[in-house]
């Protein structure tokens, strides 16, 4: 089970990559519950639908240097690069703790920093 949670979790990304949120969205519950921890929650589909339509205004750029997989659980590690509302790219380190249910997402645990490069002041 955990291998193909995996490889969901895979395929959903290359949807995300390619600019497809709906085609990621086809791999959430519809009450897939998105955290992102110290910010918000996003609660439902529509909720992520929403958030991805503001957030992902033109595909992210990410890499994903470590994938585990346990259970139900998926652990993903990388780094992303997201367009700002100014246009620019801003640079992110995350830490994603994805839950299956019945080979679908139905949770996500986000934590996410935002990339400081060094002698760079906050």
């Amino acid at each position: 089970m955990a291998e193909n949670n995996k490889e969901i979790l895979q395929k959903a990304n290359a949807a995300i990559i390619a600019g497809n949120n709906e085609g990621f969205l086809s791999f959430c519950t519809d009450d897939t519950e998105w955290t992102f921890v110290g910010d918000q929650t996003l609660r439902g589909k529509e909720a992520v639908r929403q958030w991805m339509a503001t957030n992902y205004k033109e595909p992210p750029k990410f890499n994903v240097s470590n994938l585990i997989a346990e259970g139900n659980f998926v652990t993903a590690l990388g780094n992303i690069t997201m367009k700002s509302d100014n246009g620019k790219d801003e640079d992110y380190l995350y830490c994603d703790v994805w839950q299956f249910r019945d080979s679908k997402i139905v949770a996500l645990t986000a934590f996410v920093i935002k990339s400081v490069v060094q002698g760079e002041k906050q």
